[in-house]
């Protein structure tokens, strides 16, 4: 049941009739040995760390370590509350809670990496939202988050993770790139389609760059896992509407990858370049320090 590539993934769920979700499970089960009941465990408890800090800071500010976020959230939520949201309640909410966590993550918090801790907010984001806005089953969430595990293990088998190596398209791309996929198994698409959404993300999102200001993982980290959940929508969208990707997802892992290794090293989390250099973080570090 072990797979290295998308593309092997996707004939192991097409030989045997089986989601992207299911195979994930077998494969933790077989490479770990352990049992399904185990892994569905950790995972619920894994969701339940992301409900709460998704939603703690839609109620109450959290302001955080470094100070340059706090009550981003809470803003959102009653902005939506009162009727004003321009972009609808699953946009909304996706971008709210993905905010969320990284309030909570940046005030030292207990997040989930999903799959760093910078873009935390993405995963529950977006799942979250689809929960409330469509009754979702917490059942069918779990299913959901194997699928974006093994869209995780892809980037992390065949390309990086760490917006040290390859930009912040190699963490807010992958963590989209995985919501992308467990939104689209979740409405009904199936594993081709869930790999059309990833790859769609990665090339929205090709190129981005890790800048963080002050070097703290608060800004513009938390602005872009609320991207990174609109984007992963936008994807899922287009690929449940029947819109196909010419450039598969291993393809697209490989290019980001290739991309990330060649940006500059001040466009790597260094916080020597982008948005890290700009007059008014300039201004803030000479503050700071």
């Amino acid at each position: 049941m072990d797979f290295k590539k998308a593309d092997e993934m996707l004939k192991i769920c097409e030989t045997k009739g089986l989601s992207i979700s299911e195979v994930m499970k077998q494969r933790e089960c077989s490479q770990f040995e352990t049992t399904e009941d185990e892994i569905i465990y950790k995972m619920k408890n894994a969701w339940n760390i992301m409900k709460e800090s998704a939603t703690t800071p839609t109620k109450t500010a959290v302001k955080s370590m470094g100070g340059l976020i706090g009550g981003e959230a809470k803003k959102l939520n009653e902005h939506r509350a009162k009727g004003k949201s321009i972009v609808g309640n699953v946009m909304s909410k996706a971008i709210t809670y993905s905010m969320a966590v990284l309030e909570v993550n940046a005030s030292m918090g207990l997040i989930v990496a999903a799959p760093t801790a910078g873009s935390s907010g993405v995963l529950p984001g977006v799942l979250l939202a689809l929960q409330e806005e469509y009754k979702i089953s917490d059942d069918r969430i779990i299913d959901a988050m194997f699928n974006a595990s093994a869209i995780g293990y892809l980037a992390m088998q065949n390309a990086t993770v760490s917006g040290a190596v390859g930009g912040c398209q190699a963490e807010i791309g992958v963590a989209a790139a995985m919501a992308a996929s467990a939104a689209t198994e979740l409405m009904g698409g199936t594993p081709r389609e869930c790999t059309y959404a990833a790859s769609t993300v990665l090339m929205n999102m090709l190129g981005l760059i890790c800048d963080p200001v002050l070097g703290l993982v608060e800004y513009p980290c938390q602005n872009r896992n609320a991207s990174g959940a609109a984007n992963a929508l936008v994807a899922a969208e287009m690929s449940l509407a029947g819109i196909t990707q010419m450039i598969p997802l291993d393809e697209m892992l490989d290019c980001m990858y290739a991309v990330g290794k060649r940006l500059p090293t001040d466009f790597r989390e260094t916080a020597k370049g982008g948005c890290a250099r700009t007059p008014s973080a300039c201004a803030l570090c000479n503050k700071h320090f």
